[in-house]
This record gives C-alpha cells, structure tokens and sequence, in this order.
C-alpha cells in the first residue's frame, strides 16, 4: 500500500516536507545546587549523542562558561553566542561553532551572559525568549542540549520553558537531595503556568563511588523515593572525568577506555531507547 502511494508525487513531497520539519527533542541539564556534574553532563552526553550520528546542539547557558571552555573554547575571550538568543533577531550563522566532533554544535557562553538576567525584567513574556528563538533552527538537529546556570533565575526559566524535558543530576554524596524538593516545584509551577509539556527525563546520579556506603545508600534512597524517573544509569567517580576538559576535551575523545566515557554512551543510549520508545 505505502509503495504505490510514493507513485503520487504530491505523496512523497508531503513525507520530505514532514521528515524535514521534525524537530529537535530540546532537554534541560539543570539543578540548582552546584558541583553536581551538570556540565559535565552536559558536555559528555551531548559528545556520546553526537558520537552516535545524532545531529546536536549543545548551548552554554551559563555566565561561568565552563562548557563552552570545556570543549577547547577560550571562554575569556568575548564571543557571540548564547547572549544573542536573547535578542529579538539571533544570527544564528554567527553564534553557532563547530566542535572536534562532527555532528556535535556549540553556542558558548561568557561572562556577558549574567547582564541578561537584568535586561529581561521589563522584556514582555521573558520566559519565552528563549523558546522563540530556538524555534528558527531546532529543525536542524536532532537534539538540544542545554547547560543551566547553577540558579532558578530567568535564564533557567527560558531554559525550562522552551524544553521538551529536563534531566536532574544529583550528587551520590551528603545533602543530595538538598534543593530537590524545590526545584520539582518550580518545574510544577512552569508545566502549570508556562510550558505544559515539560516532562522529567530523569534523575541522573553522578559521583558515584561503589567503595563508600553513603554512595550506595544515596542510590537506595532516590530510587525508593523517585522510582522510574530515575536513570537506569549511574555516572561513577572518575578520574578521567575530571581530566578531560583540561584539554578542552570530552571523555570519550579523551579515553573510550574509561569508566566515565561507558557511563555517558550508556546514558545516550538510554535516553535514545526512551525517545523511540516515548
């Protein structure tokens, strides 16, 4: 049946048309507790996707640029980049890099980037700034990745409303769930007042350490409470991860090898298995 419906032209200029305007699945990296291996999130999971022949854009939403000096970018250096999202017209030719991997794109952040918290006060609808603008290109990609600052401020407002979902890591150490409680209910607040669709990707546990009983006892605890929103995946302390962005690398370019370069092609596969699945 489907083979003689591609005998009518009008059929098969319809189905490039839809395969083309397929948009990107846009998701969060956000928690606003610091030091919990969200920029190393955001950098080595958009790394695996992209290493997985999945068109990426990762951007750098927050003013300490740590992404965008993680992947090799000279964040002291002022660029053009996530600033200009918040514009009304981004170019989006100029704000968009190449990275060492092919099917990996980057806007990077700097500095500047804190100015936009004030500038947006007296913008009409500031939460949606951010969604406008990724409307234009998110027909490019196959995924969004975006790196929040460590706050629930306007820029991770814009961040969360213009998302398809968002993924919360969290330290396996004391205090882990610190926070927690309100940032699921700011996400309430935004799927109730500014982006309905917002789901929980999931919950990723990070430093995670088999040798320590507070490791082990922090996974129980999360996964008794949170249950399937929880990543089946566990991102393990390690070394090389730490290392990596010295050399303005990600883990897996920096050493496949290792437990942190398996644990983020683990992750990328996951959340790739839920895409089709959901």
């Amino acid at each position: 049946m489907l083979k003689n419906l591609f005998r009518f032209p009008f059929f098969a200029l319809y189905l490039i048309l839809l395969l083309d305007n397929i948009m990107a699945k846009i998701i969060a990296i956000a928690n606003q507790k610091g030091g919990v291996g969200k920029t190393t999130t955001s950098i080595n999971l958009s790394s695996a996707l992209a290493i997985l022949e999945k068109k990426v854009l990762l951007i750098d939403a927050d003013p300490q640029a740590n992404t965008t000096s993680g992947l090799g970018f000279d964040s002291s250096i002022k660029k053009i980049g996530t600033y200009e999202l918040f514009d009304k017209k981004p170019d989006f030719n100029k704000i968009i890099y190449k990275t060492s991997i092919e099917k990996l794109k980057l806007i990077p952040s700097h500095i500047d980037l804190v100015a936009v918290e004030i500038e947006l006060v007296n913008r009409k609808k500031r939460e949606f700034i951010l969604k406008r603008s990724l409307e234009e290109i998110s027909n490019n990609f196959d995924f969004i990745l975006i790196d929040c600052p460590p706050s629930l401020g306007l820029i991770t407002l814009n961040a969360l409303t213009a998302s398809n979902s968002i993924i919360i890591p969290i330290q396996c150490e004391y205090f882990a769930l610190e926070g927690l409680g309100k940032l699921l209910n700011t996400i309430k607040s935004i799927q109730k007042l500014h982006n309905a669709n917002l789901d929980i990707e999931g919950l990723l546990l990070t430093m995670y350490d088999l040798r320590l009983r507070l490791s082990n006892t922090v996974v129980e605890e999360v996964r008794k409470h949170f249950g399937k929103m929880v990543f089946k995946t566990i991102i393990q302390r390690n070394v090389r991860l730490g290392e990596a962005p010295s050399y303005g690398e990600n883990i897996i370019e920096y050493d496949s090898t290792s437990k942190g370069a398996k644990n983020y092609l683990s992750l990328a596969q996951e959340i790739l298995k839920k895409s089709k699945n959901g």
